[in-house]
């Protein structure tokens, strides 16, 4: 800790007892607006919400005109989660301040948390007209628009943002995202190269475009942007993450491997990037070091979830169930809404014979992500590996209902009716998913292993291919 910063907080530290001191009659003290300030900031800083509210009503009763003491007033009201009071205080204060920048922008706030996003838009507006750099408010805009799903319109508010300011991070991260929700990632190439050209040395518009190329799956052009903006700025540490990101979809996992080292060599430790690296010495069959850079990531940052899941994959590949169990089993004690790890976990629970454990993993995971086809295999796989063919039916019907399009629930049908003796019925949805997806017909061959099955189903399909060429 520097010198400087020791003594800034003691200082802190110092005006706090001076002012609890006071509050409590032990002693007299006069305070500016500036140290009350000071005093609210400390209070938030150390969670204490509620004494910093106290603060602010004691601040707020000294400097009842102060604009700044009450936009910090409906701050913390608005922490201790007392909308309607901030709000208030905000439109009280508007009838003496009605063009305050900092009044507006905190209204917008807290109306946006309140989901009033059209109002939170009309302040925003307003205080647009009044403010010098507009870039932050023409963002809090888009950021309305996109939670109203209204993409469009929060597109044309993102691109605002960038023709005031071409490196505002968090505006070329949500307009990639709108873009690509609405499908014009293609469209946009040419609009981030206009800025390029405008700029050539924006090492963000370089940084972009290449995010857009990765989106697209053109990930050789998505380096070469990346490589551009690292030329420009050597220490981007972000557009090295995002190659390795981009090499390692190209299977090129040692160049992948340096790209994220780089980022550490620049940001120090991380726990997302010890994961992508561990991740990548999976690929690589290295498995040890795969472990321990997965270890690194949870001793980083011991609630980093994707860094348990990671654990609970490699282990469940090496077949070591229990320690998968374990580790699927951590990563749901942090976050118990990420349909993956349920999987995770049902899967490890099925192979050590926790059949009733598993089949409640894989209901929560149907429950947060029906649309994830995969689910759907391995819970009916239980069912039908203990004879139960009917129930194991019923659920790849369920997820033909929310995935209907999804080629392998027709192939898995298929096989269970086979199984099942249902010869008719099996050939209807053999015939559908040929038609959407005929290459994928090659599963029923690993599930029918027996010669004289396959030698029946390559009729069939060879009779389907020749009918349909």
């Amino acid at each position: 800790m520097s010198e400087f910063y020791r003594s800034r907080k003691d200082g802190e530290k110092e005006l706090v007892k001076k002012f609890e001191n006071h509050v409590q009659g032990k002693a007299f003290h006069f305070f500016d607006v500036e140290e009350l300030e000071q005093v609210v900031e400390f209070y938030l800083d150390e969670n204490n919400n509620k004494k910093a509210l106290k603060a602010c009503e004691f601040a707020v009763e000294q400097y009842p005109f102060s604009i700044e003491l009450i936009v910090l007033n409906a701050h913390v009201l608005a922490t201790n989660q007392k909308y309607d009071e901030a709000l208030s205080v905000l439109e009280k204060a508007e009838n003496f301040q009605p063009n305050d920048v900092d009044l507006l922008m905190t209204k917008a706030n807290i109306l946006t948390i309140c989901e009033r996003n059209n109002e939170a838009i009309e302040s925003l507006l307003h205080a647009l007209t009044f403010a010098e750099e507009k870039d932050e408010i023409l963002f809090q805009i888009g950021m309305c628009y996109q939670q109203m799903a209204k993409f469009e319109q929060a597109i044309e508010y993102y691109k605002k943002v960038l023709e005031e300011n071409v490196d505002f991070e968090n505006a070329i991260y949500e307009l990639a995202y709108c873009l690509d929700v609405t499908d014009q990632l293609e469209g946009s190439i040419s609009y981030y190269e206009k800025f390029i050209d405008a700029d050539p040395y924006s090492y963000h518009a370089w940084y972009n475009l290449g995010v857009v190329y990765h989106k697209l799956k053109k990930y050789q052009k998505a380096i070469e942007a990346y490589e551009y903006a690292i030329a420009i700025d050597d220490q981007f540490a972000s557009a090295y993450f995002n190659m390795g990101n981009s090499y390692a979809e190209m299977e090129e996992y040692t160049k992948a491997l340096d790209a994220f080292s780089q980022t550490l060599r620049i940001e120090g430790a991380s726990a997302e990037v010890y994961c992508r690296m561990a991740e990548t010495y999976d690929q690589l069959d290295q498995i040890d070091l795969a472990v321990k850079y997965f270890q690194k990531a949870i001793k980083y940052d011991p609630l980093y979830d994707e860094a348990f899941y990671g654990l609970a994959k490699t282990l469940t590949a090496q077949e070591k169930w229990i320690e998968a169990v374990h580790y699927a089993r951590k990563a749901l004690k942090i976050n118990m809404h990420e349909a993956k790890y349920w999987q995770a976990a049902g899967f490890a629970e099925y192979q050590l014979g926790n059949q009733n454990a598993a089949i409640d993993a894989y209901e929560e995971a149907v429950s947060l992500d029906p649309e994830e086809v995969s689910i759907y295999l391995d819970w009916s796989y239980i069912y039908f590996d203990s004879g139960e063919i009917d129930v194991a039916m019923n659920i790849i019907k369920e997820g033909l209902d929310e995935n209907p399009e999804a080629a392998e629930l027709y192939y898995r049908m298929t096989a269970y009716l086979i199984e099942s003796g249902k010869y008719k019925e099996a050939f209807i949805f053999l015939e559908n998913a040929l038609v959407l997806d005929f290459e994928m017909h090659t599963v029923l061959y690993d599930f029918f292993p027996q010669v004289k099955t396959q030698k029946a189903l390559y009729k069939i399909i060879d009779q389907f291919r020749k009918d349909n060429h």
